[in-house]
């Protein structure tokens, strides 16, 4: 008997431990900054309440680049998409401590959402920092950057909307690179990789490693006109 085919994951649950600021942000704010998971496209002008630039963040973790991000540029509106409890409370209470009002949340798979809630070409930009790299060779076919995921998110971006990666396992590295090259619709803006631009902040994990001496590669392409 065959294995029946499993969909594309963007992540893993795992047990992690909610704080008590943490959850009390979750029970206070979702209800406001959240959108609930719903088989059906999302107008993203009224979920916002303005016509404004459009960015997608998959696996924002805790929320600290996010929140930095959207501070910086109150311009832009973030949609951010996170499958665990934890980092969703973390970012929440961060929008109500940064007075934020350009951030939501999903609490969801990803290819479920952008299979169900997204038009296409809705996005100006996508963020994906530091996705779980799932070292072990026979985990790889785990990650969620592949051929099949990325044609998915490139029919949400706009002509010239860009894809920005960034991860420390060089071997993912080099997989996103190849992945995102082989995608017809997109155009790399560098010769391979690009040093970390200043719209990503570092986070304070990756400032610690760097001092160790471990590297960040970031992969930035842009979708080409079509």
């Amino acid at each position: 008997m065959t294995e029946p085919h499993r969909p594309i994951r963007s992540y893993v649950l795992r047990q992690g431990r909610v704080s008590n600021a943490q959850q009390r942000a979750y029970d206070r704010l979702l209800p406001e900054f959240g959108i609930a998971f719903a088989p059906e496209l999302l107008d993203l002008d009224r979920v916002f309440g303005r016509s404004a630039p459009k960015i997608l963040e998959i696996g924002f973790g805790m929320g600290e680049t996010t929140a930095e991000i959207a501070a910086a540029h109150p311009e832009n509106d973030y949609l951010g998409i996170e499958v665990h409890t934890p980092g969703v409370g973390s970012l929440l209470k961060k929008i109500y401590e940064r007075g934020l009002t350009n951030v939501r949340i999903v609490q969801h798979d990803a290819v479920e959402v952008l299979t169900h809630m997204i038009p296409l070409r809705a996005f100006d930009g996508v963020h994906i920092f530091f996705p779980d790299p799932w070292p072990k060779k026979r985990h790889h076919k785990r990650r969620l950057i592949q051929p099949a995921f990325v044609a998915l998110l490139v029919e949400r971006m706009k002509t010239g909307a860009y894809l920005h990666v960034a991860t420390d396992w060089q071997d993912y590295a080099e997989q996103v690179l190849a992945v995102l090259s082989g995608e017809p619709r997109l155009r790399n803006t560098a010769a391979g990789y690009v040093q970390r631009p200043d719209s990503r902040p570092p986070t304070k994990f990756e400032q610690r490693g760097l001092k160790l001496g471990h590297e960040v590669w970031d992969i930035v392409f842009r979708r080409r006109p079509s």
